[in-house]
């Protein structure tokens, strides 16, 4: 008597999805509007050195002061803009909750000194370890900072509180360019860990790594 085939099953292979539209937009317009702040910025910050040295021209954006100004302006509105669009779909989604968090120092420690030795996995790349939350936190901290020290710096009679709250407008200077200095170095290390797991930024740009 034959016996009956046996049942197939077909696998549908489809992407997954690691980063969605709304972050990748949000993420390729606020590293944009990062760029031009940062060189424009170069470029006033050289009208009136605040330490004993200039940026070289060739990297800073404007030409001159008031175009350097307006470059700034413009850029700062679309950070602003695009920033608080990114944070509050990542509250009201609840991705900021699950992607971010929980924090310990123990796993933070743990993940950095797997990353210094080369073993900290990325077979996930939609997934953050310790180190990179604590690092994304802190550049939504360091942004905030800027655009309250930026706000300072440009209208410091109109935003008396915020000028007290920083010591006062040459203090609003220090601590502007420290923020800045800070949000260049998570740049440029970003950069490098992108060069060294290079299928992050496929993900970034396609918003999916793989099939399953």
């Amino acid at each position: 008597m034959p016996t009956a085939p046996e049942a197939t099953h077909t696998v549908h292979l489809r992407p997954r999805n690691s980063h969605p539209r709304w972050l990748r937009l949000t993420h390729w317009l606020n590293a944009m509007a990062v760029l031009v702040m940062v060189t424009s910025g170069w470029r006033i910050y050289n009208a009136s050195p605040l330490y004993g040295f200039n940026f070289p021209d060739s990297i800073t954006l404007g030409g001159w002061l008031g175009g350097a100004l307006q470059w700034h302006f413009a850029a700062m509105w679309m950070l602003v803009v695009v920033g608080l669009l990114y944070l509050m779909t990542n509250v009201l989604s609840g991705r900021l909750s699950r992607r971010f968090f929980p924090l310990s120092i123990k796993g933070f420690f743990q993940d950095l000194w797997s990353a210094l030795r080369g073993r900290l996995g990325h077979a996930e790349v939609s997934h953050y370890n310790q180190v990179q939350r604590v690092a994304y936190l802190f550049v939504m901290l360091d942004i905030t900072v800027l655009v309250i020290s930026g706000l300072v710096l440009w209208k410091s009679v109109q935003f008396p509180l915020l000028r007290e709250l920083l010591g006062g407008y040459d203090s609003a200077r220090h601590v502007h360019f420290i923020a800045m200095s800070l949000l260049v170095t998570f740049f440029v290390v970003h950069l490098v860990m992108v060069a060294l797991v290079p299928k992050t930024l496929w993900a970034m740009i396609v918003g999916h790594k793989e099939r399953l």
